[in-house]
């Protein structure tokens, strides 16, 4: 049954490129242009950030790749992006000497288009193949096409090279001529949310619309995909099913037969070599014994799907702790902790049929490591990036087992000085008696007399965690001049493993609002601002965040940013990738989950009769993955009632809001402008 809508006098803005709807666009931003981007302070703050982004003395992150190391950089001179190359050897010097591979910015020139990077495959073994994704603008529909690394261009259909039209979907090497492909070819190709729902299997030289199929899903399925697993003596294929957001089957080809992995479908699956990893959403009862959500299992592969049931627990989580990641090296399993939010770093080595497990030390107090294999298949080599907010991000080298402290290859410079300014972390208390935890970035000689501005960010879904991480732009923009920078962990989020997360899904998103709600009050508490010098900003899911605080809790705070967000509960599943969330949020269209979904529809729940504090709202036309009509409709809703509201769409930018580095800039002053100008 599908609920019956009201008449939307707003639905108009939903037409993303009508002619009508970017007039009211344009309108809108030059009203903003003219207005809080032409001040000085602007365009301070805007040539601030850019020189952050802009500089070269970032680290340039690379990805082992046979003998090459690759990365892809942005700069003044390169708006697009460079993908280039280098040695170890080189890379380990002050000024690497960089190879050119692709020139997105001398591409987009030649072929008179506006390309931005989405990545490259690059085929094993030889390394001379590559399958390489672009997009129009920064949507999340690209195309692929191939390339050759070894004379440097693009090869073109009419030389056999492959090439997948513009839509969401992918090319995945199975050999030099065959490859896994998913992608929109016409009716009945893509499931509800957009994605792929069926993988084929396309060999060169043949027409792409007479590829094998090899699976089909389900209209109603989220997506569809296939790839190869290329480690040498352990080469494996596999189909995946994504029947929800958190629920898929994988299948892996046993001698010509796809083969259910079979685990829980909320389960993630992770392989290496002979290894398969299981972690749980879920509490699993096996065989009689009982595993519990948030724990990580492993198994010998290839007994597990013939059948040999036995697992062992690699990781269990506490009250405070949560698995953030695992990294196989050659001969050992790294895992990232999350304890209270900070990083901890175990290695887990296989020893007389067990596994032993030692610490690895090293990690900020208050910060974040990330670990990450330079090569899974010939060494236990591994990078070390290692940040917080006031600190400087580091980049090392270390060998797991080797008693050589790690190498620090390369440091990010200061972008702002930090002198002065602490990190406190505290826990707040929510509404059902719920510890939630946050950051607050500050000055040490802070009066803690309410006079603060300061800046509360959050996000809250998806099981994704906010970690501490250094941001020279937050550094320049915000925090240099005299503001307060706050995270909060509410529910919705990973940082205590997937039941933080389903704490707060469907009918209990109110908790992750009353998290947010309760960090907000204890900072008044605390005396470290007060609700006219309290602004808050979310992106995305943040954005729905961020929107039911404007609608819900106007009274705490004295400016709302508003950026790619969700604000329609009631179309959002209609809107591009939207169906794709309906494990997140529920199914507007089932009656009895509306009436929940209602109650966090921001469009639904303004109020043209209540005071609001100001707000602003940014999004991207190019946003093919949260609709932008989102944030016009309730921005054209404001602005039709009188409230303070300021909007800004970017033309292009796809779901980050932004193509290019300056594009960022000038969205991230947006914000800083805003906020400093309403919360002074």
């Amino acid at each position: 049954m599908t609920v019956a809508e009201e008449p939307d006098p707003y639905r108009w803005l939903e037409d993303v490129t009508g002619n009508d709807a970017l007039e009211w666009v344009r309108s809108k931003n030059a009203i903003t242009e003219s207005s809080l981007a032409a001040t000085p302070e602007f365009r301070r703050t805007e040539a601030a950030v850019l020189s952050v982004l802009n500089s070269d003395a970032k680290i340039p992150m690379v990805q082992k790749i046979g003998d090459f190391y690759y990365n892809f950089w942005r700069d003044a001179a390169h708006e697009r992006g460079l993908w280039r190359r280098t040695t170890l050897e080189q890379y380990r010097t002050a000024e690497p000497e960089w190879q050119t591979v692709i020139d997105v910015d001398a591409l987009n020139e030649a072929e008179g288009e506006d390309w931005v990077w989405h990545g490259a495959s690059v085929l094993r073994p030889g390394y001379r193949k590559a399958l390489i994704d672009l997009s129009h603008g920064g949507s999340d529909a690209d195309v692929t096409r191939e390339f050759d690394l070894e004379t440097l261009s693009f090869v073109t259909p009419e030389e056999g090279g492959f090439f997948r039209p513009e839509a969401k979907g992918s090319l995945g090497w199975i050999d030099e001529d065959t490859v896994y492909l998913c992608s929109d070819l016409g009716e009945g190709s893509v499931t509800s949310s957009g994605y792929p729902r069926i993988a084929r299997r396309w060999r060169r030289g043949t027409p792409i619309d007479t590829a094998e199929v090899i699976f089909e899903g389900k209209s109603t399925d989220v997506s569809v995909g296939a790839f190869r697993s290329h480690t040498p003596g352990y080469i494996r294929d596999f189909v995946y099913r994504g029947s929800t957001f958190y629920t898929s089957d994988m299948y892996v080809d046993v001698a010509g037969t796809l083969t259910t992995i079979d685990v829980p479908a909320s389960a993630e699956i992770g392989f290496s070599r002979e290894w398969l990893l299981i972690e749980l959403r879920d509490d699993w009862e096996l065989d009689g014994t009982s595993y519990v959500a948030g724990s990580l299992l492993s198994a010998n592969f290839d007994a597990f799907v013939a059948g040999d049931r036995r697992v062992e627990v690699v990781f269990e989580p506490t009250a405070t702790t949560s698995l953030a990641g695992a990294t196989w090296t050659r001969n050992h399993l790294v895992l990232t902790v999350l304890d209270d939010v900070k990083s901890r770093i175990a290695v887990l080595t296989r020893a007389d049929a067990t596994w032993r497990r030692s610490e690895f030390t090293g990690a900020p107090e208050f910060g974040t490591v990330q670990v990450a294999a330079v090569d899974t298949d010939e060494s236990d080599a591994v990078w070390l990036v290692a940040t917080d907010y006031l600190t400087p991000t580091t980049l090392s080298l270390v060998t797991i087992g080797d008693a050589a402290p790690p190498e620090q290859l390369k440091s990010q410079p200061a972008f702002f000085d930090p002198t002065g300014l602490t990190i406190d972390q505290h826990f707040a208390r929510s509404a059902d008696g719920t510890r939630v935890p946050y950051f607050v970035v500050r000055r040490e000689d802070l009066p803690f007399d309410g006079t603060a501005p300061t800046l509360l960010y959050g996000y809250g879904g998806f099981e994704i965690s906010l970690t501490p991480g250094y941001s020279g732009s937050l550094g320049l923009g915000w925090l240099e001049q005299g503001g307060v920078y706050v995270v909060a962990n509410i529910r919705g989020g990973g940082e205590y493993g997937p039941l933080w997360h389903q704490a707060a899904l469907k009918q209990n998103r109110h908790r992750a609002f009353e998290d947010f709600a309760a960090v907000a009050r204890d900072l008044v508490t605390r005396g470290v601002t007060s609700g006219s010098h309290l602004g808050i900003q979310g992106g995305s899911n943040g954005g729905l965040l961020t929107g039911n605080m404007l609608t819900q809790y106007p009274e705490l705070f004295g400016a709302v940013v508003i950026q790619v967000p969700l604000l329609d509960m009631k179309r959002y599943s209609h809107l591009l990738a939207g169906a794709s969330w309906i494990a997140e949020y529920g199914d507007p269209d089932d009656p009895a989950e509306w009436e929940f979904l209602k109650t966090f529809s921001p469009y639904h729940l303004f109020d043209p009769e209540r005071e609001y504090p100001p707000v602003l709202f940014t999004t991207s036309t190019r946003d093919d993955r949260v609709h932008p009509g989102h944030a016009r409709k309730l921005a054209a809703k404001m602005f039709d009632a009188g409230k303070d509201v300021t909007y800004y769409e970017n033309i292009e930018g796809g779901h980050g809001g932004a193509a290019t580095n300056a594009q960022s800039a000038h969205m991230s002053a947006l914000a800083y402008r805003f906020l400093a100008e309403r919360l002074a």
